[in-house]
């Protein structure tokens, strides 16, 4: 006996006074029930968002009062596999778990890479249950670059993830990354203001340019430099206004001090004139050098102020330890 085919899911909401004028595309993203905003405006485009009863276009600007209709349609069944991946669990609790993540570690399963992701190793840790907007992500909130470490924090229910999605929609979650990065990004601190979007010539690229029409902004200071008569290397810190793909890697390298083994943005070599150890040290890195230090949010329990902060990745420590040797200035800095 086969199972009968699954249902549309109906999901109604209010559109606010606060959010008079906001596009819709951005208004449902804002609602939390919809996993990305590709998928929001695939569903506006097929017809299956109604606001007032009429089909509108993702930049159409709701209004207080109006009713917005969504009809998902049902996603295929998930094809994940559990698989048995130590975690680096920082904190766990009925609504949330947050991990420190490997490099290497992928998400959630996509073209090329459908092993060894975050969500098996999830489904093979816990009982996510049902309800996910996307099956094949359950818990999935926001994602790290599969070769950046540190703090990311997943659902464990999907009201959870909604309360956590509206967050990350509505720019209140605080991010912070530790980066090292290729000579010194200009003037010790700034603000990095350049729209980010896909690379025509590859899409699997992003590239930050005027006339792009997604905005991005990143904030940084440099910690500490290694070398003189330009320094090699730096140590930075870096805060996202934005949550853009690949979005400090593209920033640093739009400053010319792309992340230190980034292959895709900076070509992964030292620059001319390194003196041979420190060339050795930096091309040797397997990967960029990126780090998710803390992560600040509102609890989905209560509302309450958290933050999670991981240790940094022990082959960063390593790199800056090699970098310090006989290059580091003011670098004096303990690694834990």
């Amino acid at each position: 006996m086969t199972n009968p085919p699954a249902e549309p899911r109906r999901v109604e909401c209010t559109v606010g006074v606060e959010d008079t004028g906001t596009r819709l595309d951005r208004f449902l993203a804002s609602r939390g029930f919809l996993p990305t905003r590709s998928r929001i405006v695939g569903l506006i485009r097929l017809g299956h968002v109604l606001v007032d009863g009429r089909v509108r276009k993702a930049s159409f600007p709701v209004t207080s009062g109006e009713s917005v209709v969504v009809e998902i349609p049902p996603e295929p069944p998930s094809n994940v596999e559990p698989e048995a991946i130590p975690l680096d669990v920082l904190h766990e609790d009925a609504w949330l778990v947050v991990l420190n993540k490997a490099a290497g570690m992928a998400a959630h399963p996509a073209p090329g890479c459908r092993h060894g992701t975050l969500v098996s190793a999830l489904l093979h840790r816990w009982n996510l249950g049902d309800g996910w907007p996307d099956p094949r992500r359950p818990g999935i909130v926001h994602r790290l670059d599969r070769d950046t470490t540190g703090v990311i924090v997943v659902a464990k229910t999907p009201e959870a993830m909604n309360h956590l999605a509206r967050q990350f929609a509505g720019r209140i979650v605080t991010k912070t990354y530790t980066a090292v990065a290729l000579g010194v990004p200009p003037a010790g601190e700034g603000r990095i203001d350049l729209p980010i979007g896909r690379d025509p010539g590859d899409r699997k690229r992003m590239q930050a340019r005027v006339g792009q029409t997604r905005e991005a902004c990143t904030r940084y200071a440099v910690l500490a430099s290694f070398g003189e008569n330009p320094p090699v290397a730096s140590l930075v810190e870096l805060t996202p206004e934005t949550g853009r793909t690949h979005q400090i890697r593209v920033h640093l390298a739009s400053l010319g001090h792309p992340l230190v083994g980034d292959a895709v943005y900076g070509n992964g070599r030292a620059r001319r004139g390194t003196g041979a150890a420190q060339k050795a040290v930096l091309e040797a890195f397997p990967r960029h050098a990126l780090h998710a230090a803390s992560l600040r949010l509102r609890h989905p329990e209560d509302g309450r102020w958290v933050e999670f902060v991981a240790p940094l990745a022990p082959d960063m420590q390593r790199l800056i330890r090699d970098l310090q040797g006989d290059a580091g200035t003011g670098a004096g800095q303990e690694l834990a």
